[in-house]
């Protein structure tokens, strides 16, 4: 996969707006009911990483990091401010935030991934870009310690145990993550606002699949 393992610069990503889209396809009945289906089994954020009025230093920034990309041709990563933890945005992240997995007796992998529940519904979110050093885990409620107990692949968001889990025990980690993306434009539009401040209105970001 063409992508550099590169954060996009947080003082620039502060501020944006998006958020998670869906789609679904909404057939209307004669009856006057409707049929709703999803091809999609998870859903894809999109940003935009337009920074309004900014110094000519902020300016050059972006320009350096889309023209290093390439525009579209490689992802990158990227903080959603408004989601970026395995807990709510004003907790500390621990170890037991999210539960990941169960031990069996012989799996020593195991994603790293994110629960979203409102009611009886619930969405489990795979993370595969963990921030490297943010991550906790824990086996029965007892934190575990990177290296001598497990390792982590921050690329993949998998989770490696030195010995597997015995079976029934609860796997559960903690962490802070970013959103694997890509530039949605192979163009940006720069204006020198005054001596000293310039504007980008418009700079789409996309989600990948990874």
């Amino acid at each position: 996969m063409q992508f550099h393992e590169v954060r996009f610069p947080t003082a620039l990503s502060f501020g944006s707006i998006g958020g998670p889209e869906r789609r679904t396809d909404v057939v209307a009945l004669a009856s006057g009911f409707e049929e709703r289906n999803t091809p999609w089994a998870h859903s894809r954020r999109r940003y935009d990483a337009g920074i309004g009025l900014r110094s000519m230093d902020d300016i050059d920034t972006l320009i350096a990091f889309f023209e290093a990309r390439r525009g579209q041709m490689f992802g990158f990563r990227w903080k959603d401010w408004s989601d970026f933890k395995s807990c709510i945005p004003s907790a500390q992240v621990s170890a037991t935030d999210q539960q990941i997995g169960t031990g069996d007796g012989a799996a020593r992998i195991f994603p790293l991934s994110k629960a979203y529940a409102s009611g009886d519904a619930s969405y489990v979110r795979p993370i595969a870009k963990p921030v490297a050093g943010s991550l906790r885990v824990a086996l029965d409620g007892a934190e575990q310690a990177e290296g001598p107990d497990f390792s982590v692949d921050t690329a993949t968001g998998a989770v490696t145990f030195v010995t597997a889990p015995p079976a029934g025990a609860l796997v559960a980690a903690g962490f802070e993550y970013d959103v694997p993306v890509r530039f949605d434009t192979d163009r940006i539009h720069t204006s020198a606002a005054t001596f000293q401040a310039g504007e980008v209105p418009d700079v789409p970001v996309v989600e990948l699949r990874v």
